[in-house]
């Protein structure tokens, strides 16, 4: 599996559940656990075995534990724990002493890591880069060659190094946990210096052999949990629907002048007043006849109650009862518009109907 698809793969499985990318801020811990592939190992022999060779090695597993700080502004530290192992399966030169091999080799050992999270390039992947400096111990368990003049037996011996690494992957944060993330990454590790382990052959002879170069490649899916992480802030509730307004109570209808016949407008808002009424609760409805100041107050008082017969006979035809309305008529009293007398105040050419 190349770095590429493990990378597409993790982010495709954590994208459903994915949360706003956040700098890591205070303490966290992290794990992972892959397989990792360790170069051809350069050997140099002297003793009963001599001359240069090459070992090669299965794929292997390994495994990474750490506690770290996040400084909240990307960056991070870590104390890591690591484990690694590979078999042993064919060699080479030596003059050709040795043609097969066998045994495991294992490293662990412990890093000082620096992080740098990218938190700005997606919503829901954080990529980072890392590297990181410390002790490798390199172990050898029944390392055996073989080839046409014998066996050679490697002690079972750790040799301390000085150990690299370098680390290039991506952290998909858990919308449903709060500072959980699923983290996938490709690890390059070296344990740098010469390690030299003694090997006796099925003769009895011995010599020793020097290993001159240790690189592991890696390849690890895991998470990453950060205490203390707030949730992601809930969405804003949506704002509640306003109420529907309550049907109007008051209705004006007006009226041309000197006129007690009602226009088209007039009887829209006659029946409009008549359907409301259907929706509110009421213990009366009125309605009040007026007019303007042109006329004699007797002519005007009985104009007034024309208006309001009018509009009471079409409330009734749109089927508001009859028993429930009261009329009332008022003259040129309780002008809409004050004016003088002798005026055609078209305002004031109207019958109210209110619903009690």
């Amino acid at each position: 599996m190349t770095l590429r698809n493990a990378l597409l793969a993790a982010a495709m499985v954590a994208m459903p559940f994915a949360a706003q990318a956040q700098p890591v801020s205070g303490l966290y811990v992290e794990g992972g656990l892959g397989i990792n592939f360790l170069q051809q190992e350069n050997i140099s022999a002297s003793g009963a075995l001599s001359g240069n060779g090459q070992v090669s090695n299965k794929l292997g597993p390994t495994g990474v534990i750490g506690l770290g700080w996040g400084f909240g502004n990307g960056f991070r530290a870590e104390i890591e724990g690591n484990y690694m192992a590979n078999k042993a399966y064919s060699a080479s030169g030596f003059n050709g002493g040795i043609t097969n091999a066998g045994g495991w080799e294992q490293k662990f050992g412990g890093m000082l890591n620096g992080y740098y999270d990218f938190t700005s390039i997606s919503p829901w992947i954080i990529p980072f880069v890392g590297a990181g400096i410390g002790y490798e111990g390199v172990s050898l368990h029944g390392g055996t060659g073989y080839g046409p003049a014998g066996s050679y037996t490697l002690s079972n011996d750790t040799k301390s190094t000085f150990g690299v690494e370098g680390m290039l992957g991506a952290a998909f944060p858990i919308a449903q946990a709060p500072g959980l993330a699923i983290t996938a990454e490709y690890r390059f590790l070296a344990a740098i210096g010469d390690r030299s382990y003694t090997y006796t052959t099925n003769t009895g002879a011995t010599g020793s052999a020097t290993f001159s170069r240790d690189y592991n490649h890696a390849l690890l899916i895991g998470f990453r949990y950060a205490f203390g992480a707030a949730p992601a802030p809930s969405p804003a509730p949506a704002p509640m629907a306003a109420p529907a307004p309550a049907p109007a109570r008051s209705y004006l209808v007006f009226f041309d002048w000197d006129k007690a016949t009602l226009t088209a407008r007039a009887q829209q808002i006659i029946r409009e007043a008549a359907d409301n009424s259907t929706k509110v609760q009421y213990t009366r409805i009125e309605v009040n006849g007026y007019t303007d100041t042109s006329g004699t107050p007797q002519y005007n008082q009985g104009l007034s109650v024309r208006r309001a017969q009018a509009v009471a006979a079409e409330l009734v035809k749109d089927g508001v009862p009859k028993n429930a309305i009261s009329i009332q008529g008022f003259g040129e009293t309780h002008l809409l518009v004050p004016t003088g007398p002798g005026v055609r105040e078209p305002q004031n050419r109207r019958v109210e109907i209110i619903i009690r």
